[in-house]
């Protein structure tokens, strides 16, 4: 066996151990997944545990000297639990670009086959969670890219259970963008009509509160949205009028979203049948509330044709004289 042989055949073993998506995984692909799954919850746990450290100055100059120290102690063990992990998420990540052309077969080079995956969600997602490691690798150091650590919380779209789930509603966004976007542009006049007639209305009472059109739109998405923060609200009779007919059609508002994107997990319910929880039967044998119903549609066929059918021309089974299903 040649060292390509050999090359390949290692290569394909690691991918069937760390691709997620087969249907038939062996025992060391589950251990795996449930290994990635348990590390990404734990780094989600230590993001929000990591927020509890108080690094402010409250009370006692020494009490803060001693929290600090204890708080520094504790980053420290943070710090090393998220470099293990961006350690551990970067060679998964390189190791899906290395066993790419497993996954999209019909790509002719693996070069195709490696940018089809990092251009895909799967792949952006797995970079940008892991971004901030491979900038510290690269020794680039702006302040910007202290933003890049809130990439982290994008591990959790790494869970293998969420997949189809994101891909289903990226699949309804994209097949009603229309009639969302309609309902966002009535939104948007709807909150440019309220802010304008309010400002009106109120900014000469209340100036501070409403001194413009732009201001006031805060308090017109509190209230179309029927959230209600109270921050910013009318005292005077025409505006409380006001607020009561925007508020009353902020429901509606709110309804129509909601309609279409309920109504679009229907069809797509409806046009892909794996959806749903009960597998198709792949050829096997019916259920038994199917088999009368097929039993008529043989009938059917008969009585056209002229001649009474032994076996069913759907489902195989065995027929009786009046052309019902014989069981067992």
């Amino acid at each position: 066996m040649s060292v390509a042989t050999n090359k390949k055949s290692l290569r394909r073993h690691i991918f069937d151990v760390i691709d997620l998506e087969q249907e038939e995984s062996s025992l060391p692909a589950r251990i795996f997944e449930t290994s990635i799954t348990i590390l990404i919850i734990l780094s989600i746990l230590a993001i929000i545990a990591e927020s509890f450290i108080n690094y402010r100055y409250e009370g006692n100059i020494i009490d803060w000297i001693e929290r600090s120290q204890q708080n520094t102690i504790i980053s420290h063990y943070f710090s090393l639990f998220e470099n293990t992990t961006l350690i551990i998420f970067t060679a998964e990540f390189f190791l899906r670009l290395f066993t790419a052309d497993f996954k999209y077969p019909e790509e002719k080079s693996f070069r195709a086959a490696a940018w089809r995956f990092f251009k895909s969600s799967g792949g952006l997602i797995d970079f940008l969670a892991i971004s901030p490691f491979l900038f510290q690798l690269a020794h680039v150091d702006f302040r910007f890219l202290r933003a890049l650590k809130i990439s982290r919380l994008l591990r959790v779209l790494k869970l293998s259970s969420l997949t189809r789930s994101i891909v289903i509603v990226g699949d309804v966004f994209i097949d009603k963008r229309n009639e969302l976007g309609i309902t966002l542009f009535v939104t948007f006049v709807m909150l440019l009509v309220s802010s304008t007639l309010m400002w009106y209305v109120e900014g000469n009472v209340q100036p501070r509160a409403f001194p413009n059109i732009i201001a006031t739109f805060w308090w017109a998405i509190a209230t179309l949205t029927t959230v209600g923060y109270g921050d910013v609200f009318p005292i005077t009779s025409a505006g409380k009028l006001l607020s009561g007919i925007i508020a009353i059609l902020g429901i509606g508002i709110v309804a129509l979203p909601a309609g279409i994107l309920s109504s679009a997990f229907i069809e797509r319910l409806e046009r892909d049948p794996n959806m749903s929880l009960e597998q198709p039967n792949d050829g096997e044998e019916p259920a038994p509330e199917s088999a009368p119903v097929l039993a008529q549609t043989a009938n059917d066929c008969s009585d056209q044709f002229g001649q009474k059918f032994k076996f069913c021309p759907y489902c195989g089974q065995a027929l009786d004289q009046n052309g019902q299903h014989l069981h067992k």
